[in-house]
């Protein structure tokens, strides 16, 4: 044992009351939750840390009382800035969002990432023109996700006639970070995990700003016993080390293997999807990569059926799927662990994909929708009393030259049969999708058009396109009356001169 070797109420005892505290983890993935748990306990217990300011790249924690949910107490925190917050209704930091009790910014997940590169670097501020148009642009919502939250995160500046969003760097005073193995001295690697999730950066950024870095690991290995290139965070940047024997799995004890390049899992192994309207959709946006479109990157939720749409239809994985937290080939794994893929080729640092995204390197990109309007705007951050934020979709969609928008026409309660190639509606769902004016704009459309990007829209019963003219009607689903089951259950008109049939393949 070594002095930083400590306790999990040792590790957090020091952590002051009006702290910035930075987590690393992606949901449940690399979640370091046992030192966030003692966190909790001890305000829990005499009411300290309070005021806080949490910081996270991506979501961490993704259920009831883990991750971000540790810090959902009254006073616990003053201010909460991240990619995104919950997907979950149940979820009580959004409860708090909503009810003013918390000041809550949604930076996106690749500024974010440069934000901790330039604190760790010592720099003042960090620029960027990622999310210039969006609800993050301080012209508009400036990243704010609640009244609580008055002064945005961000000002606009000119640099030679170009306007760039300007973000002060943050100081950090503690960095929260996990890995799989770690030495008496603090040397840290991530053999187990199937993302790095920035935690290299973390730790910089914590330095450069004077802070701790308080390391979850897994095991204790000696001094001097672990390969020097298998180390991803020094030692020299650790200050304490907390040992969880029992620490969760990423992605789970039979999925890990497969996840973190150990093994590689035949394909076939993977269950066929079954044919619903998500399959539709999948299977015609799979239809949009071309024969040149190498690198792709998916969503969550529908998009990430694409790869296997490829295994069942064509045998084989024809793209390099590429999702933004580092995984690299192989086939992206189901929604409980998104992010990572199965039987990666390679895995990138987390910190590191988007610098790649922002200098052009996707070829297409198949994204969700909450809701769409008539300017092609789209909505993923602030709908339907949820606050997932925009993780990295303002970052992908900044540049990548064809975008894929994937999402089903209404929700909540939509009925179909589908089958004999074509598609029946049973029951339309409550809630429309696609709406007049979206809530917040996480997509400009028409910028995104300006800048020369493709946009194209696809739910189970017809494609949209936006172009010169606006939104465009593209094709229709075999079985589908166009006029009642499309045109009059949208808030506007569009453009439907020349509606074609969805394939009728995907139907059977």
């Amino acid at each position: 044992m070594t002095d930083k070797v400590v306790s999990f109420e040792q590790a957090v005892s020091w952590i002051e009351d009006n702290s910035t505290v930075l987590v690393c983890g992606i949901e449940n993935i690399m979640l370091p939750d046992r030192t966030l748990k003692a966190l909790e306990d001890r305000f829990l217990t005499d009411s300290h840390p309070s005021g806080l300011t949490e910081i996270h790249t991506t979501i961490h924690g993704m259920g009831e009382g883990v991750g971000l949910e540790r810090f959902a107490h009254p006073g616990m925190v003053k201010r909460v800035i991240g990619s995104g917050f919950s997907f979950l209704k149940t979820s009580k930091m959004t409860a708090m969002l909503r009810e003013n009790q918390v000041e809550a910014y949604v930076i996106p997940m690749g500024t974010l990432f440069e934000i901790l590169h330039q604190t760790g670097a010592g720099e003042a501020y960090t620029f960027t023109r990622t999310g210039i148009g969006t609800f993050v642009d301080c012209d508009m919502e400036g990243g704010r996700m609640n009244e609580i939250s008055s002064e945005p995160v961000c000002e606009k500046i000119a640099i030679k006639g170009k306007e760039y969003l300007c973000y002060p760097n943050p100081k950090i005073d503690v960095a929260i970070i996990r890995g799989t193995t770690v030495d008496e001295d603090g040397n840290l690697t991530v053999e187990q995990e199937p993302v790095n999730a920035g935690v290299l950066s973390a730790a910089m950024a914590a330095k450069a700003s004077g802070g701790k870095v308080i390391v979850q690991a897994s095991r204790l290995a000696r001094r001097g016993t672990l390969h020097p290139r298998k180390v991803l965070v020094p030692g020299i940047m650790v200050d304490y080390i907390v040992i969880d024997p029992e620490q969760s799995v990423s992605g789970g004890e039979e999925a890990n293997p497969s996840l973190t390049g150990e093994i590689k899992i035949p394909v076939s192994e993977i269950p066929p999807l079954k044919l619903d309207s998500k399959k539709v959709i999948a299977r015609r946006a799979a239809m949009e990569i071309g024969e040149n479109d190498h690198v792709v990157n998916l969503g969550v939720g529908i998009p990430a059926n694409i790869p296997m749409i490829q295994v069942e239809e064509l045998g084989e994985i024809t793209s390099t799927f590429f999702p933004e937290h580092g995984s690299i080939g192989g086939v992206p794994a189901e929604r409980k662990i998104f992010g990572v893929n199965r039987n990666p080729s390679a895995i990138l640092d987390s910190s590191f994909v988007f610098p790649y995204y922002r200098g052009g390197g996707l070829d297409v990109t198949f994204l969700g929708f909450g809701e769409m309007d008539r300017h092609g705007n789209v909505n993923v951050s602030k709908f339907n009393h949820i606050v997932p934020g925009c993780g990295g979709f303002i970052d992908i969609t900044h540049k990548t030259k064809k975008l894929v928008f994937c999402g089903t026409f209404s929700a909540v309660g939509a009925e179909f049969e589908i089958g004999n190639g074509k598609l029946t509606i049973l029951q339309e769902g409550k809630t429309p999708k696609i709406v007049e004016q979206v809530e917040q704009i996480t997509l400009n459309g028409p910028m995104a058009y300006k800048n020369g990007q493709e946009l194209l829209y696809i739910t189970e019963r017809c494609v949209f396109r936006y172009g010169e003219d606006g939104l465009e009607l593209l094709e229709a689903a075999p079985g589908i009356d166009i006029d009642r089951d499309i045109l009059k259950q949208l808030p506007f008109t569009v453009k439907a001169d020349h509606v074609k049939q969805m394939p009728e393949e995907i139907f059977r």
